[in-house]
């Protein structure tokens, strides 16, 4: 029987690796991709265009999370077997000056999939919820496992908390083999250009190229569990592909500051930086021309930072036989790369 995939939010980073994952293992792929005024969908355009030398089923919707009717009408129309939520509004930062529309689209949102999925969908069909470290938050312990307790620090967490539970919910009393992965920071060069890691490689190209003056950044000691988001979404497709339905952290079980992420990029780069000062007056300069290129703002800062966050994925490696591939220094030099050479 082959396999149908409904994808929301797939012309984002992780809709994008994993659509050419399920291409490449035969599967008939649907998405959902939010209609906006600039097209967007750059990141699948290959894979699409792949899919339709190959002869292979990859068809493109409009929807948006906070339309009931028009989630029901795909998957009447598709049947998938498989649905992997991606669609949310993903800006820890934003959700603090947008929280109605981050609970609207990450909680509720994920609840008329949900009903969508089990009124219409194929049977015996599949869900994969893309849950988060952020919902960890102030964490009283790290690493953290799937045990550990949630106490999330922003409206981002907060909704992303709620659409892990439903599914839980939808699991235990409807009997849906539907997972929750709680997946911790994973980029690439693929990450959109207003997040951290993203931000630094992309400016730091741009500053190489004398395009750019200056990267403003916020607290340059938080520190993150980095992963490439090629390696995450193999994790996902995994978790679908198991007997039984389960809730997976998957994460490196190592962390790095902001400012090693910048010094890797710099090393990359062929730029040489020296760091003066402290706190928000800190600067990293150039050591060839001696110009500040780096700057720290207290606007880039959190209104509530969290303890660090580390995952612990034993259970995905002895579960799902999962590993990360790709190391923090093979990432920031394949982002850093990929923009020198874009830009």
């Amino acid at each position: 029987m082959s396999k149908t995939a409904l994808i929301t939010g797939i012309a984002g980073q992780d809709g994008s690796y994993l659509t050419e994952l399920l291409l490449e293992n035969g599967y008939d792929v649907h998405g959902i991709d939010r209609r906006s005024s600039l097209f967007n969908r750059r990141r699948i355009e290959e894979a699409r265009e792949n899919a339709r030398r190959r002869g292979q089923v990859f068809e493109l919707y409009y929807g948006d999370m906070s339309d009931s009717s028009n989630l029901y009408r795909r998957i009447i129309s598709c049947k998938p077997t498989e649905i992997y939520n991606f669609a949310s509004q993903s800006h820890v930062a934003i959700s603090f000056e947008e929280p109605e529309h981050t609970t609207d689209v990450n909680a509720n949102g994920t609840l008329r999939l949900l009903e969508a999925a089990r009124h219409f969908a194929a049977d015996g069909c599949r869900f994969y919820q893309a849950s988060t470290s952020e919902m960890f938050g102030d964490a009283p312990h790290s690493p953290q496992t799937e045990n550990t307790p949630f106490h999330p620090r922003s409206p981002y967490g907060v909704a992303k908390l709620y659409a892990y539970w439903i599914v839980r919910n939808y699991r235990e009393h409807y009997g849906l083999h539907a997972c929750n992965g709680i997946l911790y920071n994973h980029e690439s060069p693929r990450r959109g250009e207003n997040f951290v890691t993203r931000k630094i490689t992309y400016s730091l190209a741009r500053i190489k190229k004398g395009l750019q003056d200056t990267l403003m950044l916020g607290n340059l000691d938080n520190r993150r569990d980095w992963g490439f988001a090629g390696d995450y979404v193999r994790a996902m497709w995994l978790m679908l592909n198991q007997d039984a339905a389960d809730d997976y952290v998957i994460a490196t079980g190592q962390t790095h500051t902001v400012r090693e992420f910048v010094e890797k990029a710099c090393e990359t780069a062929g730029i040489g930086i020296a760091w003066e000062g402290e706190g928000a007056g800190e600067k990293g300069r150039d050591t060839r021309t001696g110009k500040t290129i780096v700057e720290v703002s207290k606007k880039f800062f959190r209104p509530a930072e969290k303890t660090v966050l580390c995952g612990d994925a034993k259970k995905a490696r002895e579960k799902l036989g999962w590993k990360p591939e790709i190391d923090f220094d093979g990432l920031v030099e394949l982002m850093m790369k990929c923009d020198l050479d874009s830009v």
